[in-house]
């Protein structure tokens, strides 16, 4: 008799241990999980972020359960409006700003909004872009005057579609190699043409006048010179985060239409007179 009851305490520790181990391994199982949710979310709004892929931040906001509500179901939910602070609402089918404070309308304006239109890499059909404005509810996020546009990737394969070219990226410590002795490659800050003889020439970059060589358009590193257009975004940018932005423009005859790549633009008039009256923290809403 006393080696079964032996036998049953052992076995009970045996058991209890060995549930003790499941329970420390889900435990770490769970831990490990969500650390791996946390890694992947940051490592693909950043690969958002350069890429301006909108659909990679929707997709990684609908997994984690984070997808912001549009204005309808703010005021479904019952939801009210700013009554003590102003707030700026953007109606993206009627291409128009408010910037109000309840009902009382404090500045409006027309915008330029989003597209719509879906532009896929030709050659290899990896990589797609809608641009569309984004709905629902953002907030100003910082304040910038003479903003200078990075241009993501798609701007380069947009305009290589344009003009029936290809892409080719140019990474720090690489050379491309030129019909005439020559290379491009980044000295410094700085794209360049190194020639055969030794002289260094930089390169002049901007919207609409991209580095081509060998039937590409050269796509240059980030935080080079020739990867930054001044001028682009007019004169003022409210940044509401996720890569979009309230700015300027240096197509004014664009407002009013649904022509951008999903920034809401405004003419650089009222982008000012907009900068000088929103403090940081105020509430978007698109809709």
């Amino acid at each position: 008799m006393s080696k079964i009851v032996n036998f049953l305490k052992h076995g009970g520790r045996v058991a209890w241990s060995l549930i003790a181990a499941v329970l420390l391994l889900g435990g770490l199982s769970t831990a490990l999980l969500a650390n791996t949710v946390d890694v992947r979310y940051r490592r693909d709004v950043t690969r958002m972020v350069f890429n301006d892929n909108l659909d990679v931040l929707e997709d990684v906001k609908r997994t984690v359960g984070v997808l912001e509500d549009t204005l309808a179901q703010v005021l479904e939910s019952g939801s009210e409006l700013p009554a003590d602070r102003p707030y700026i609402v953007v109606s993206i089918a009627d291409h128009r700003l408010w910037y109000k404070q309840g009902d009382q309308v404090l500045f409006t304006t027309q915008v330029a909004t989003g597209s719509g239109k879906v532009l896929e890499q030709a050659q290899n059909g990896a990589n797609s872009w809608k641009f569309e404005t984004p709905r629902g509810r953002l907030v100003v996020q910082e304040k910038e005057t003479d903003p200078a546009w990075v241009p993501p990737d798609w701007h380069f394969v947009e305009a290589a579609t344009k003009r029936g070219l290809g892409v080719r990226h140019l990474n720090r410590g690489q050379s491309i190699p030129l019909a005439d002795g020559s290379a491009i490659t980044v000295v410094g800050n700085d794209v360049v043409k190194r020639t055969a003889d030794g002289r260094i020439i930089a390169y002049e970059a901007k919207e609409g006048h991209e580095i081509i060589a060998n039937g590409n358009i050269i796509i240059p590193p980030y935080g080079t010179n020739q990867r930054k257009y001044l001028g682009v975004l007019g004169t003022h940018r409210l940044k509401l985060g996720d890569g979009y932005a309230l700015h300027g423009t240096d197509q004014p005859e664009s407002i009013g239409k649904s022509v951008s790549h999903g920034c809401v633009r405004l003419r650089n008039e009222d982008i000012e007179t907009l900068y000088q009256l929103v403090p940081l923290g105020t509430v978007v809403y698109i809709y």
